[in-house]
């Protein structure tokens, strides 16, 4: 029965509380995505800090014990009396809620810290914090514990002349469900921060007492620990070069305006330094055109009865036919889902190509107008942009939607790509050739997902059944099994010896496609592996973006309990065996991993003891067993190939669940599983022409010469 609902039913939390047991509201999750976050808000803090120009140096270390500090060389936190709020200062900012010193921002302030909440959550949220605070040629030192103060502000003298802060805190595991932040989320974070926050060099010290990789040194305290010195001096410029791989000209060792476009007012676009060539040519290899760096700042409001505020935008773009890469950072945060930025981008290069396919007359009378997913498949942009006025979607900071800086960024690239178009008629050209290239392989694809999912979604039935296919009877898709067999002769032996009950039986006809070297295209025009992925019945899952979402897979359909590959043990059968399993792992690589697919282990020898048969299914166990006979009289033969076993035979060694012997494909290794399909069967020539040079030797006896 439930409890009575009084006045006396509603609770409010007081305090830490607040925070510790709802942390998902201020960090966005209670998981370990909360603990990064909370460790980005102090991170956050610090390089506010450097970015207004005082200090250019953070230092960041996640110990053993899972405690985590961030140093900085800026003005000292302040954490002493606060006259006008008549608080102490390590009050409001450690332990107060919309408490902070950016409140009263002038309109050239750009911070990422604005709410007055991070410092306060990670606070609260910590098993134990300590801060110290260098300034005033005093250090100050304020400890908490589990969201409360434990003991008084500390004041001594500094021995030598310097500021800055350093805080130190642990997760608190009974906050948090996981405190264990792993090293890449820290090698990501910093690098980013690094190249956004241009000319600041942030260090990491990243200490664990387990053996995560070879990349960790043992530390002179025995512990192990990984080092790295993040520094961009020309910031997301050479982020965009470590992208393309291409060289951006002038920025060896020059400031970033002397190959920038400026445009510092609201109407007029100005320009300062060297003005890109009209006759740019890209640096080789498949990139199209050189990057392009702009910037621009302007004043406006989101509503007319709303207060001005400023919005700085910087932003680093080029066009290529190997890479595409979109981010989008917003006062030095990265926004994961976007909002007003990706809607401006969106808009404005959509429009802005479009324009010029119109006016240089790229479309045929039968073409619709492209869409951003055909610019978005070969652009490279970075932006990043700062306002004194931030609207975030919520307190993790993934997504902005003010409505000035959409419009201002709108207008922006699209007079920014205008400009560029008119004035490098040669990168305008290869930018059009490329999208109008990407635009027939998406229409093409389309077309193709729609035929493709006609053949693939419809139900096996007697009007649409695929030739051969012996189903079973069974509807319950935990217990069925897929046999996919070698050709005719071994579907007519294994169709007698199966149950019919849960065991179906798929023939492939001859050698199937090498999947990893063919196309997209020829893949789906080929009738055996159609008919084998409609047999399968879950989709498939594409490797590109051309053709993304060709055909939605859903393992949820998925009409087996096992695939098992079912090949003669000899070099047709392994080579048969390998191309479905190459297929499978381009076309199907979650059921891999979902441990779905099996091999059947046939026998290599059938060894003969009066009445009774015993298999062999190598040399050494062939050895064992005849060892075992010792003086009784046997006969020992070849295995038949599947088409020549008797019914029984086949149930007893492939197909009977209680004596067979399946092999599961494991996804461990996938990284060196494709290296090696690659060099057997890809495109990797000089490797297959390596592995032939030095392990041929070992099949020569087993050539067909």
């Amino acid at each position: 029965m439930a409890e009575e609902y009084t006045n006396e039913s509603i609770v409010s939390l007081k305090g830490a509380d607040r925070i510790r047991k709802r942390p998902a509201v201020m960090l966005g999750s209670d998981g370990l995505e909360g603990c990064e976050h909370a460790f980005f808000e102090i991170l956050s803090n610090s390089l506010d800090e450097e970015r207004q120009g005082f200090g250019n140096r953070v230092i960041v270390r996640y110990n053993a014990d899972k405690s985590i500090s961030v140093e900085d060389f800026g003005r000292g936190v302040p954490l002493d009396w606060n006259e006008n709020e008549k608080r102490y200062n390590w009050d409001l900012v450690y332990c107060e809620l919309y408490a902070g010193g950016k409140y009263n921002n002038n309109q050239k302030t750009y911070t990422l810290g604005t709410n007055g909440l991070g410092a306060c959550a990670t606070q609260c949220t910590s098993e134990y914090m300590e801060v110290v605070s260098c300034r005033d040629d005093i250090k100050y030192s304020i400890s908490f514990k589990k969201g409360a103060v434990s003991g008084k502000l500390r004041k001594e003298p500094l021995n030598k002349r310097h500021s800055g802060t350093i805080v130190k805190w642990k997760p608190d595991i009974e906050v948090f469900t996981d405190i264990d932040i792993p090293l890449e989320y820290f090698t990501d974070v910093l690098k980013r921060q690094a190249f956004i926050n241009r000319g600041i060099t942030i260090e990491l010290i990243y200490e664990h007492q387990s053996n995560q990789g070879s990349y960790l040194k043992p530390a002179e305290s025995g512990e192990r620990v990984f080092k790295e010195s993040y520094y961009y001096k020309n910031g997301i410029i050479d982020y965009i070069k470590e992208i393309t791989g291409d060289a951006v000209p002038g920025t060896e060792d020059q400031n970033t305006d002397d190959y920038s476009e400026q445009d510092t007012d609201d109407d007029t676009d100005t320009e300062s330094g060297k003005k890109p060539s009209k006759t740019s040519k890209a640096t080789g290899g498949r990139t199209l055109t050189l990057p392009v760096y702009a910037t621009t700042e302007r004043v406006g409001r989101d509503r007319e009865d709303q207060e001005e505020y400023s919005v700085m935008i910087e932003a680093v773009f080029c066009f290529s036919s190997a890479v595409s890469r979109i981010e989008y950072y917003h006062n030095s945060s990265f926004l994961e889902h976007g909002g007003s930025p990706e809607k401006a981008v969106r808009s404005s290069f959509t429009k802005a190509v479009d324009n010029y396919l119109k006016q240089n007359n790229k479309y045929s009378k039968s073409d619709q107008k492209i869409s951003f997913s055909d610019i978005e498949e070969s652009l490279v942009l970075i932006i990043s942009s700062f306002s004194n006025k931030t609207s975030y979607e919520n307190q993790t900071k993934k997504a902005i939607n003010n409505a000035f800086i959409e419009k201002a960024m709108t207008e922006f690239f699209l007079r920014r790509l205008e400009v560029y178009f008119a004035e490098n008629p040669a990168d305008a050209e290869r930018i059009a050739t490329q999208v109008m290239i990407n635009k027939r392989s998406r229409e093409n694809a389309e077309v193709m997902r729609i035929n493709l999912k006609k053949k693939l979604s419809s139900t096996l039935d007697i009007s649409n059944r695929v030739e051969k296919f012996a189903n079973c009877r069974s509807r319950d898709a935990s217990i069925r099994e897929l046999f996919i067999v070698e050709g005719d002769s071994a579907l007519g032996s294994c169709k007698l010896a199966r149950n019919a009950e849960f065991q179906a039986i798929m023939p492939v006809r001859g050698k199937t496609l090498n999947c990893l070297k063919s196309s997209y295209d020829k893949i789906f025009k080929n009738d055996i592996i159609v008919d084998l992925l409609k047999v399968i019945g879950c989709g498939v899952e594409i490797r590109s973006k051309s053709h993304k979402e060709l055909e939605q897979f859903d393992i949820k359909t998925l009409k087996w309990n096992k695939i098992i590959i079912c090949t003669d043990a000899d070099e047709d059968g392994y080579q048969i065996r390998t191309l479905i399993l190459t297929m499978l792992y381009r076309l199907l690589p979650t059921l891999i991993r979902e441990g779905k697919t099996f091999i059947a282990e046939s026998p290599l020898y059938e060894i003969a003891v009066k009445d009774k048969i015993m298999f062999a299914y190598d040399e050494k166990e062939k050895t064992k067993i005849i060892t075992q006979l010792g003086n009784v009289k046997y006969t020992v033969q070849r295995s038949k190939g599947l088409g020549e076993n008797e019914p029984q035979m086949m149930w007893q060694t492939t197909m009977n669940p209680e004596s067979r012997r399946l092999i599961k494909i494991m996804p461990e290794d996938e990284d060196k599983t494709f290296k090696m399909f690659n060099v057997l069967l890809g495109d990797d020539i000089q490797g297959r022409k390596r592995f032939i040079a030095e392990n041929g030797y070992r099949y020569v006896s087993m050539a067909d010469i």
